[in-house]
This record gives structure tokens, sequence and C-alpha cells, in this order.
């Protein structure tokens, strides 16, 4: 299992570190934070996103497709946070000269994404607690 080490900067940033990597969170002023970074929650919707873009930028290469002509953004909704379920849709626009016979394979391939699929697959969260 891989570990991720959390930290507490400052004020209401959390700092996750992996390996060589790190991502810094804070909360919007209005939230008693800084707004110096992202929160959370909109991380986990880019790489959401990110993911996606990999996936058509994996499938663009394998086919030489040149993918900066392509557009790509995520929508999401959540309307009721305590029962609804959110929707995230991802959008893509292809140039008038993107060949049709790739275009569901496209969609096929964005839909691989490996955080997409983690989200679906129903995750198991546990919380545990020791003293030192």
């Amino acid at each position: 299992m891989r570990e991720i080490k959390i930290s507490f900067p400052k004020n209401q940033q959390v700092k996750t570190s992996w390996d060589n990597f790190e991502v810094i969170t804070d909360q919007p002023v209005k939230y008693g934070g800084d707004g110096e970074y992202p929160e959370p929650f909109m991380y986990f919707l880019s790489s959401i996103a990110a993911c996606g873009g990999y996936y058509l930028l994996k499938f663009c290469e394998a086919r030489h497709i040149d993918y900066n002509k392509i557009n790509m953004t995520m929508a999401y909704s959540w309307e009721d946070k305590e029962k609804g379920n959110p929707c995230f849709e991802i959008k893509i626009e292809l140039p008038e000269d993107f060949e049709d016979k790739y275009i569901s394979p496209l969609q096929k391939a964005v839909e691989q994404c490996t955080v997409k699929k983690a989200i679906q697959a129903n995750p198991v969260f546990k919380v545990t607690t020791k003293k030192r």
C-alpha cells in the first residue's frame, strides 16, 4: 500500500507529500483560509479532468493525431450534496477535419480514466487512530 504524508503548514492549509512531490490545499477566505491554493475538492475535480485528458492525449499520440487542435473541458454539478449524485461531464470539441471513425474510440479511451474507475469501484474509506 502506498502512503501519502499529511502535514499542516499554516492556518487552513494542508500539505500532502509522496515521493518527491507535494500538493498544498487551502480554503477560501470566506471559510477561514487564506485562499493561496485550491481547496481539496478542486484538486479532486482537476484530477478527473487531467486523467481524461491524459487518455485523450495517448489516444491521439498512438494515431499521430494533433491533439493541440482539440478542446476539452469538464463541467460538474452536485445539486443536493446530501442525496443527489454529482454529475461530471467531459466535453470534447474536435476540429472539423477530425476523422469520424475515431470519434467513438476516442470517447471510449477517455472513459478509461483510472480516477473515474477508482470512484466507480465504490472505494472503501477507513480512518484509524493510535497513540504514539
